[in-house]
Formats: C-alpha cells, sequence, structure tokens
C-alpha cells in the first residue's frame, strides 16, 4: 500500500540527511593552494594543530566523499558523491543500504536498495526508483523541505533542519576538540597520502571546556546532538595532511540501535559541484503525500 511505502521512504530518506550531515561535517580546503612546510600539523601540539585543520576548514568549499556507515541495527550503507556547504548544504550523493532495517524496508517498498539524493539548501530530495513510481503516477522522486519537516516532526525535524543548513567542515574537528583528550597518534599513509593521525574520546557525560577551544554553547549544542542519538561515547579519529586537509575521519560509539562506525574519505577539494531539481513532473512533494495519507486514514 502507498501508505505503508510513503512511511518507509520518509524514514529511510531522514536517515540519508541525517547521515550526509555527518559525511560532509569533516572536511577543509586549501583553495588550492599550498601551505609552507612551516604550517604543517605535524609541527604542532595536538590541540594547536586541531585549531589550525579548523581555521583552514572556514575557507572550505567543496570535497568528494566517500563513506561506510553501520548505525546498529537500523542500516549499513556506503555513500558516494560530491557536496559544496560554502553557502548552505548542496551537492549528490549515492547511497547504497547494505543491511539493517532500512533495507528491509526499501526492499518491501520494491526498491533496489540504492537511491540517489540531492541536497539544496532548502531541502533535498531522493529518488525512491520505479516502484514508487508505479503508486505515485510515475513520480519516482520525493522532495522534501526542511520546514515542512520541522513542523511534522518536531524537535527532530528542527535538529534535522538545523544540520543540513549549518553543516560545516568545523563540526568534524570540534568533535576531537570537545573531547579535551586529543592526542596525536603518529605518521601514517592513508591511500597513498602521508598523513598525521589525531584521536580522542568524547565522554557525553563529562562533556567539558577543559583544553578545548570550543565556546560553551557550542559543547552544549555537541553534547545534545549525541545524546539525542543514544551516544554516551564517542571515539573520533581524524587523519590530516601536510597541508591541513582532512583526509579521513572514523567515528565509532553505542547508539540507541546498537554500534555506530562510520568511515569517511575525503579528495579533490575545491571540486566543482552542481545539483539540479528532478523533473518536476517526477517529483512528489513530502507534504502533500502525507496529506494524501492523512486523508487515506481518515
Amino acid at each position: 500500500m502507498l501508505t505503508n511505502n510513503v512511511r518507509r521512504v520518509g524514514l529511510s530518506v531522514a536517515v540519508v540527511a541525517a547521515l550526509t550531515s555527518v559525511a560532509a561535517c569533516g572536511g577543509s580546503d586549501d583553495g588550492g593552494k599550498k601551505e609552507s612546510a612551516g604550517s604543517s600539523v605535524a609541527k604542532v601540539d595536538p590541540i594547536a594543530a586541531l585549531v589550525a585543520v579548523q581555521k583552514k576548514a572556514g575557507q572550505v568549499q567543496s570535497a568528494r566523499i566517500e563513506g561506510d556507515t553501520t548505525m546498529g541495527s537500523a542500516a549499513s550503507m556506503k555513500q558516494r558523491g560530491a557536496i559544496d556547504w560554502s553557502d548552505g548544504l548542496t551537492g549528490s550523493m549515492k547511497i547504497t543500504y547494505t543491511g539493517g532495517t532500512m533495507a528491509d524496508a526499501m526492499k518491501q517498498a520494491g526498491g533496489s536498495g540504492t537511491m540517489e539524493a540531492r541536497y539544496f539548501k532548502d531541502g533535498y530530495a531522493a529518488d525512491m526508483g520505479e516502484a514508487m513510481s508505479q503508486q505515485t503516477g510515475g513520480k519516482r522522486w520525493i522532495s522534501y523541505s526542511y520546514d515542512d519537516l520541522e513542523k511534522m516532526a518536531g524537535a527532530s525535524g528542527a535538529a534535522l533542519k538545523d544540520q543540513m543548513q549549518n553543516s560545516t567542515p568545523e563540526q568534524g574537528v570540534k568533535s576531537l576538540l570537545a573531547s579535551g583528550d586529543v592526542k596525536k597518534v603518529g605518521k601514517e599513509d592513508v591511500r597513498g597520502v602521508s598523513t598525521t593521525h589525531y584521536a580522542g574520546t568524547v565522554d557525553v557525560a563529562a562533556l567539558t571546556a577543559k583544553n578545548s577551544s570550543l565556546s560553551a554553547d557550542e559543547l552544549d549544542a555537541f553534547k545534545k546532538q549525541l545524546a539525542d542519538a543514544g551516544i554516551t561515547t564517542e571515539s573520533v579519529d581524524i587523519w590530516v595532511d601536510d597541508n591541513d586537509l582532512l583526509v579521513k575521519k572514523t567515528e565509532r560509539g553505542q547508539m540507541k540501535t546498537g554500534e555506530l562506525n562510520s568511515t569517511v574519505y575525503y579528495s579533490d577539494y575545491g571540486t566543482k559541484v552542481s545539483v539540479e531539481r528532478p523533473p518536476a513532473d517526477q517529483t512528489v512533494d513530502f507534504a502533500e503525500l502525507m496529506k494524501q495519507q492523512q486523508g487515506a486514514a481518515s
């Protein structure tokens, strides 16, 4: 039934959006300019190194992203695409569900397990495939407005809206700065690139401004984000090249639905990202689908 499918794809795409915001919030960019060896993060202490990376992140524009994420029993997925976050989040990602309840829901709805998500400043759209189009008059794309999500999902929708509209490259670095125990692990090669590895553990209950450059508001917001996901402790590792560019980030923790395990690679900084709205005659608005669902249920 269409009603059941709407529920499934609504939840699926919400997860896609949340994960993409996580995936996009770790890179940094030098605009194609090389820094002198004296500015390398490898030559300073860990806190100062991450502050330098965070500062560099303010120059960021875009990057290609490859990620593998497991969110407990909810979902396992692979993400590939290019994202620009210079002025809000825009870009596109291909997400392939490889396990979990989300993968099961998509298969039950007749999907292939792979979808494309396109991101815009005011919302996003997801291509749910041929199975969906057969139930919506040929419309395979579902369009989501962040404002509509906030109205329909309350606090969780507001949080998603905020994440999507304010994803910045500093967030991945901020998580380590917030840990208060960041350490330099050493030099390692990542996909043929020489990097410096930094690691830290965020204890949500003990999250503090000690050894952190974050403001009290930033720490509170970060703590709430983790707590809402049911994460009490999170291990964060980043690998940064000699130009203060993030090459890899991993996050590990325990969520309400099980283990969180995420690995993201960043490359091709400054890549041009262009994204088009899907054809109007192939797109149905999620809010309209919800109205149809409510009408059918009454």
